[in-house]
């Protein structure tokens, strides 16, 4: 059995990966701010007597000096998350993301735990590549356009995992997740999918920013987390960045008639700029493909769950969400 810290643990991926972390007989200490998360998302494991939960801020560097001693494997987990959240407040987004990070390194290296980094395909930015290699450039926006906080605040955070990793030898893997998706996520933040679903079971019509034609891959949450425990036990996929999600492309157009196809096909979708949606300055990317060959060679697999499982999955959890 290992003791796992997972900041963010009450978020979506943080309380789908402390769930299995849980199943497969490991200690969990989860420490959330609730800010974005929920407890409802740990109604699954309230109780279970190898699970721990501390509401509070990972920008408190106290509260992180007494909880990562005795601890085996950190999963860094908590961020600023969600297009909207970051172009409204990038201050927020930039002390979030990077700072708590320098901390726990720290701290990681004194108790030589394990340590892995959520990161995110915002890092590639804008690069104009099909497919993304984890060795590819990065090339973001200009600093008068919000959007580009995100990515560049996380590249920060990989710059120093790495840089700790080389230094101390410190056990550290680095996932760059793509569009995680799955029951419950919700749709505050930017989040296409649950924003879709819940806009078709309201009877639409289903909002599709700018032309649709963006291209993007869904990962079913299971598969991720499952993805980031396997990299964990392996000592080769140390000092490494894997992108972590699905391969199969898919404009969001698409998406948007498949959820109205299954939710219900009377209902509609509309059009709204990206200036109406977000704001004047606001830049997206056209293209978010990964390659995962690296990934897939390190644990033998990769996300594969068709997207049409996903959205039945997620409809399915919403529906009975809606119910209670």
């Amino acid at each position: 059995m290992k003791r796992c810290l997972v900041t963010g643990g009450a978020g979506f991926i943080g309380s789908h990966l402390t769930e299995r972390l849980l199943e497969l007989g490991h200690a969990v200490v989860v420490l959330d701010n609730l800010s974005t998360g929920g407890r409802q998302n740990l109604a699954r494991v309230e109780g279970h007597p190898n699970f721990q939960f501390q509401q509070g801020s990972i920008t408190d560097p106290v509260l992180l000096s007494e909880l990562v001693p005795g601890i085996d494997v950190i999963y860094h987990m908590a961020a600023a998350v969600g297009v909207k959240l970051v172009a409204d407040n990038p201050v927020r987004t930039i002390e979030t993301n990077i700072y708590p990070t320098e901390v726990l390194l720290r701290l990681a290296v004194q108790g030589r735990q394990k340590f892995f980094l959520a990161s995110t395909s915002e890092v590639y930015g804008k690069n104009p590549k099909e497919r993304w290699t984890e060795e590819d450039d990065l090339q973001f926006g200009p600093t008068t356009r919000p959007r580009w906080a995100y990515g560049c605040s996380k590249a920060i955070d990989e710059f120093l995992g790495l840089a700790y990793h080389r230094k101390f030898n410190l056990g550290v893997v680095v996932g760059r997740f793509f569009n995680v998706v799955g029951p419950r996520q919700v749709g505050n933040y930017g989040m296409v999918i649950p924003r879709f679903v819940d806009q078709a079971l309201d009877g639409g019509p289903v909002v599709v920013y700018d032309d649709g034609e963006q291209v993007r891959c869904f990962a079913h949450v299971r598969e991720v987390v499952d993805s980031i425990i396997r990299l964990m036990e392996l000592p080769a996929a140390e000092g490494q960045v894997f992108n972590i999600g699905s391969d199969e492309p898919v404009s969001i157009k698409q998406l948007a008639d498949e959820v109205i196809r299954r939710v219900d096909p009377k209902v509609t979708k509309k059009f709204v700029p990206y200036n109406v949606a977000y704001s004047a300055d606001f830049e997206d990317v056209r293209r978010r493909v990964p390659d995962v060959s690296r990934l897939e060679k390190t644990i033998g697999s990769k996300p594969t769950t068709p997207l049409g499982a996903i959205l039945d999955d997620i409809i399915a959890w919403k529906r009975a969400a809606r119910s209670k």
